[in-house]
């Protein structure tokens, strides 16, 4: 696969930023785009809840997922997409020596935890002989719509919005306690999220100045997080993506907002 651009995903925004990248510049080399995603199975991997096979299956489903999103916006692009059974740094030097380029998601942070979060990315930089492209993410954690969506929502009403942001801990720090212990000694990770929220809700404290907001960061997973909140509020916001061919999907958090949150739930479409 000489010409092929290859995009190594693991989930985040800043990933499928690196996607959308890859497919333009796929597009006007005229080449072909893979999407992969390298993984091991690790029992004691507290980032994903559930068995070998489930891990599996979300996993595939986030490939699928990108690729339908490329397809979407690059209709004639061949695409195609695999699951590697390896560890990430030597699974994506050896993808890098059979592709024209290799690109890769960017956080962008300058701080001691940006620098563990993208570990991998250096490893790879630092062992392959071949292009490697880093593709910077937006930064914007929320999607536009929904947070529209939620500031217009507590101006109406003239009440206080909470916007919940939960995190985990990267895989990477999970596999090196030596990472963890350098990544404390910088106050932790949870500093880095709640720059990340700050950032992705100030165009909407512009917007909205009248709106008195109340910004929560959490280690846990996103339904659990969201929904504890959810006694205290008014109304729920909840995204929805569009971006998807063929079946349209609620995501887990949306579902589980649906299911077992104590108040009305909006459900804001968002591509």
């Amino acid at each position: 696969m000489p010409g092929t651009i290859t995009v190594g995903l693991d989930g985040t925004e800043h990933a499928l930023a690196a996607a959308d990248w890859a497919a333009q510049e796929a597009v006007r080399r005229g080449t072909d785009l893979r999407l992969v995603h390298a993984w091991v199975w690790h029992p004691t991997d507290t980032a994903y809840v559930g068995d070998r096979a489930s891990e599996e299956r979300t996993l595939r489903t986030m490939l699928s997922e990108a690729e339908s999103r490329v397809a979407e916006a690059h209709p004639a692009l061949d695409v195609s997409t695999e699951l590697l059974v390896d560890d990430p740094v030597p699974a994506l030097v050896a993808e890098a020596a059979r592709a024209g380029m290799l690109v890769l998601g960017s956080r962008g942070y300058g701080t001691l935890a940006g620098y563990l979060i993208g570990s991998v990315s250096l490893h790879v930089l630092r062992m392959t002989e071949r292009p490697v492209v880093m593709v910077r993410g937006t930064g914007h954690v929320y999607k536009r719509q929904v947070l529209d969506f939620a500031f217009a929502a507590a101006s109406e009403r003239g009440t206080s919005l909470r916007a919940v942001y939960a995190w985990s801990i990267p895989t990477v720090l999970l596999w090196s306690p030596g990472s963890m212990w350098l990544a404390e000694q910088e106050g932790g990770l949870e500093p880095l999220h709640r720059q990340i929220l700050a950032d992705a809700l100030s165009p909407w404290r512009e917007k909205y100045p009248e709106v008195d907001v109340v910004e929560h960061v959490e280690a846990g997973t996103a339904a659990e997080v969201l929904l504890s909140h959810s006694d205290r509020a008014g109304l729920l916001v909840v995204g929805r993506r569009t971006h998807d061919t063929g079946l349209r999907r609620l995501g887990p958090v949306t579902h589980a907002a649906l299911h077992h949150a104590r108040c009305a739930v909006a459900v804001v479409p968002h591509a």
